[in-house]
């Protein structure tokens, strides 16, 4: 013995239309559906938007559970890149002193032949 919003809905709700042409110059076959809050009970109607908020809760409870794993995800990522930096960087700079010390030898070799030659050219 449930409710039926069909039998209160107006009685040109309920007929049939003939074709005309509405506002927007469209043809109109029939008249739209009557709306789901003409149709259904309430309670389902709210029990239908208590599901919704209901799901859209969820999905904003995930979205933001991800948004959290992104942000630790690229802050994981942002520290091992800045460790890898970290180590080119020390590497670079030991191959800089390794060059620096193999250019004073190399000067101080080229520094002792040079004198080595005046000596020789001036006996």
């Amino acid at each position: 013995t449930g409710l039926s919003a069909s039998r209160y809905l107006p009685a040109v709700i309920k007929s049939e239309v003939p074709m005309v042409a509405n506002d927007t110059g469209k043809p109109v076959t029939d008249r739209e559906k009557p709306k789901k809050i003409m149709t259904q009970p309430l309670p389902q109607i709210l029990d239908d938007i208590e599901s919704s908020i209901r799901l859209a809760d969820e999905a904003a409870d995930n979205a933001r559970k991800a948004a959290e794993e992104a942000r630790k995800a690229g802050e994981k990522a942002a520290k091992e890149a800045e460790q890898v930096a970290a180590d080119a960087i020390a590497r670079v700079e030991k191959i800089a002193r390794d060059a620096m010390q193999l250019a004073e030898l190399l000067r101080a070799a080229i520094k002792d032949a040079t004198a080595a030659l005046d000596d020789k050219l001036t006996k």
